[in-house]
């Protein structure tokens, strides 16, 4: 059976399609009589509208594209679940992929959006991306992009996010209160924004209070989401920093690694040394000890992105002008038995 069209409802009503349309759109010129004809016979009918012909006509898809780095993070499904809430609100529907911290892949991703119309495009930098050329090839075609979590300053666009500095910043200087002097980070990769300030958080904050930086306390963990690198670092510095009191990593599941190796080896948590996590996913309240951990909005972040995005994408569409708005998220720490 055919889908049923406005043409179809216009025939039996005798009325023009023009009319049947206002009817449904609620116009004020269309009489009440024949716009509740036109909507009680659409309704018995199960009429819908045809997407692609209102899109055709409109040059909007009423979709947006959602770049994210990896999806095992809880991080970012709290994201995604704040993007598709306001999407949904807004009467978008909304396209997720991954670029599984491949910055070819990214690009690949991102091709395929635009192959797909989307009216707008949310992304989560990976880890490799450096050169953001990709980026700006597609706001010079009026596609808005706004950026969130991992983000590039230099980028000429909206951008949502957390002030990863202070976050560590207010760990350490959490661990330096409680007395802790001997404090080792498990880093992240040396390329992504977040991960370079958070390492400068964790240095700014023994330097303000009077602690020397000890590069050898250092530790790198290539994929921040990986918790084998927890792990074999904690394995690491065990055998080459014994005197180490705290440590401050990059995201709770590297926390959650370092705590496994020292469970494993008899190390109390914290009366031996005390760790301290990122993001507080749902794990850091279930492991043992407890993780404590710095707060991440994540739902909230993912919602206002697509707020901004969803206010760009009208602002083109009517012509209107805008300005690139720079939302800078709070955080908290959450304090549990592993400090």
């Amino acid at each position: 059976m055919k889908p049923i069209t406005l043409k179809d409802i216009a025939l039996e009503l005798n009325i023009s399609v023009t009319t049947a349309s206002k009817a449904l759109k609620g116009y004020s010129d269309v009489s009440d009589s024949t716009r509740l004809a036109v909507l009680n016979l659409a309704k018995k009918l199960n009429y819908s509208p045809n997407s692609v012909a209102i899109n055709l006509r409109t040059k909007q898809t009423k979709t947006i594209g959602v770049i994210i780095p990896t999806i095992v993070h809880q991080f970012f499904s709290k994201v995604i679940d704040g993007i598709i809430e306001e999407a949904e609100k807004q009467g978008y529907f909304v396209i997720t992929l991954q670029s599984n911290e491949d910055f070819e892949f990214e690009k690949k991703q991102l091709q395929l959006l635009m192959q797909k119309r989307v009216d707008g495009i949310l992304i989560s930098l990976s880890n490799q991306t450096q050169q953001c050329e990709h980026l700006n090839e597609i706001l010079q075609k009026d596609v808005p992009i706004v950026l969130f979590d991992k983000i590039n300053k230099l980028v000429n666009c909206s951008k949502v996010y957390i002030d990863d500095q202070k976050a560590a910043y207010d760990a350490v200087t959490y661990l330096i209160e409680k007395g802790y002097r001997r404090i080792a980070h498990f880093r992240g990769s040396l390329t992504p924004q977040n991960s370079i300030d958070r390492f400068l958080g964790y240095r700014k904050a023994l330097t303000e209070h009077g602690i020397d930086f000890d590069p050898s306390l250092v530790y790198l963990c290539d994929n921040n989401d990986d918790f084998n690198d927890g792990y074999t670092n904690a394995q690491k510095l065990l055998k080459e920093q014994p005197n180490v009191d705290a440590i401050f990593a990059i995201t709770d599941l590297i926390a959650v690694g370092i705590l496994k190796c020292f469970n494993e080896n008899g190390i109390k948590i914290p009366e031996d040394i005390a760790v301290f996590g990122f993001s507080d996913w749902f794990m850091s309240s279930v492991v043992s000890p407890t993780l404590s951990s710095v707060i991440q909005p994540g739902f909230e972040m993912g919602r206002k992105a697509t707020e901004i995005l969803i206010d760009e994408i009208k602002n083109l569409n009517n012509k209107t002008s805008y300005s690139f708005q720079n939302v800078i998220l709070p955080t908290s720490l959450v304090i549990r038995n592993s400090t």
